[in-house]
């Protein structure tokens, strides 16, 4: 495998050598082109290429084809080499990545969250993180809008993993609307010490708004990558609505809808397998025009509520085990009947609630009618077959509209017992050769007590009868 330090690929065209038209070197240098690239792919190039954050990706068409190399987006992983992905095609669609040069979050649940870090040296490539103690929310601000996401939702010093990078030394000052952390100023003085392994962990929101309508909660979907453009309906679902309420915060999806703009001509089209993977939008999206058929020429409008709460999703098994309600896994004994129980707190009688089943290979969906606001689905004997993730729906009809809320997602894990049984015997054996070991130790300290014991009571026993003085005769 090819060592990703010297990974031959660049950016070629841009202001800098983070962004521009991607090339890729095997036999020669050649542009690249990715069919279904998203932002997640380009933050894998911006990574191997020692780069800030990702902050957009879109196909290009050049006047006439040319050789390239075909990348499916299916192989672009990180700590995978990019040629190991390559096939020789002709094209005139080519990639244009763009990346940060000096700004980056690390190690975060998405693209918008992750240990803060900063490029101290354009020349060496050294990147610091940003003392705790040095960052307030106006810097927050700066950072938030340069990475492309939304404003700043969480901010605060936490342990940065189990990687120690050098520590940025200066204080920034931004007043919060500048373009770039680094248009900041910073202070004169330079800080000698900092909390031991503390840096800044920031989380932005996601760049995604409902506009046009009576609330933040309702109308025309829209999206940001550099640019806030609508997002096209083409094949949307209620499921793909849903997940995009939550993603506004906005509670439960009530309607969805499309709307004709001649004057809209590009949009953002959603990857929705990627969406259905749990990715958030801006991670799925890419560039698009407007066609003139009736699906895909048509721009999303959606209507969210929180009248809802979140239901709640538990289980338990014949052995015994119990998912605790905050937990996110819980596991149980292959063999052994297991209940997944959902419920939700009192607020609007009737209702169903629909448990999905989601694995690497298989969905699955059940549907009971609530009762006492709550359902139980039953699984007489747990196989392999039941790993997976689960989630309870709820879905009720009041005030003339359908409206649905869902749980957290649970990981179920299937054991074997007889691994378990096995490591318990092996315990219990342990457990008994220790004892063994300590009794025989124990008697046999004992006897050498008493027997120097016995040898201090004779030696008594000989001083006595040899200091008695024989009588004269």
């Amino acid at each position: 495998m090819t060592d990703l330090c010297s990974e031959p690929i660049r950016l070629v065209g841009g202001a800098s050598r983070c962004e521009g038209t991607l090339e890729l070197k095997r036999t020669e240098w050649r542009p690249v082109k990715g069919p279904d690239w998203f932002l997640m792919e380009a933050a894998v190039v911006c990574g191997q290429m020692k780069c800030g954050s990702a902050v957009s990706v879109q196909t290009r068409e050049n006047s006439s084809v040319s050789s390239v190399w075909w990348i499916s987006s299916d192989c672009v992983r990180p700590g995978y080499p990019l040629t190991e992905c390559a096939s020789a095609d002709v094209s005139s669609s080519i990639l244009d990545v763009t990346c940060l040069d000096s700004v980056r979050l690390v190690n975060g649940t998405s693209l918008c969250s992750g240990g803060l870090e900063v490029k101290t040296s354009q020349f060496n490539q050294i990147w610091s993180t940003v003392c705790e103690a040095d960052f307030d929310q106006q810097d927050a601000e700066v950072v938030c809008r340069e990475i492309g996401c939304g404003p700043p939702s969480v901010l605060q010093g936490a342990l940065y993993g189990e990687v120690e990078a050098p520590t940025w030394t200066a204080e920034f000052q931004c007043g919060g609307t500048e373009s770039s952390l680094l248009d900041c100023r910073r202070s004169g003085s330079v800080r000698n010490t900092c909390s031991p392994n503390k840096a800044v962990r920031l989380t932005c929101s996601e760049p995604i708004r409902l506009v046009g309508g009576a609330s933040r909660c309702e109308v025309t979907l829209e999206l940001k990558l550099r640019t806030w453009r609508p997002v096209s309906a083409s094949r949307w679902t209620m499921q793909e609505a849903a997940a995009a309420c939550r993603e506004l915060d906005c509670g439960s999806v009530v309607s969805m809808g499309t709307r004709n703009n001649s004057s809209v001509r590009q949009v953002w089209e959603i990857q929705l397998s990627c969406l259905k993977s749990g990715y958030p939008l801006r991670q799925c999206a890419s560039s698009s025009l407007l066609s003139s058929s009736s699906q895909s020429g048509t721009i999303l409008e959606l209507v969210c509520t929180d009248l809802l709460v979140q239901p709640i999703i538990s289980v338990s098994s014949s052995d015994g085990v119990t998912g605790a309600l905050q937990s996110s896994s819980a596991g149980v004994f292959q063999g052994s009947s297991f209940t997944i129980s959902c419920s939700i707190q009192p607020q609007y009688p009737g209702g169903s609630f629909q448990l999905s089943f989601n694995s690497s290979n298989t969905t699955h969906s059940y549907t009971q009618p609530a009762s006492n606001h709550s359902a139980h689905f039953l699984f007489p004997a747990a196989e392999p077959a039941h790993r997976g993730s689960y989630r309870c729906v709820y879905d009720v009809h009041v005030f003339s509209h359908n409206f649905s809320s869902q749980s957290r997602v649970l990981t179920l894990r299937v054991s074997d017992p007889t691994v378990f049984i096995i490591r318990l015997v092996v315990l219990l054996l342990s457990l008994l050769i220790f004892i063994s070991v300590i009794y025989c130790s124990h008697k046999t300290t004992r006897g050498k007590q008493r027997a120097q014991q016995n040898d201090t009571e004779l030696d008594y026993y000989n001083l006595g009868v040899g200091g008695v003085p024989e009588a004269s005769p």
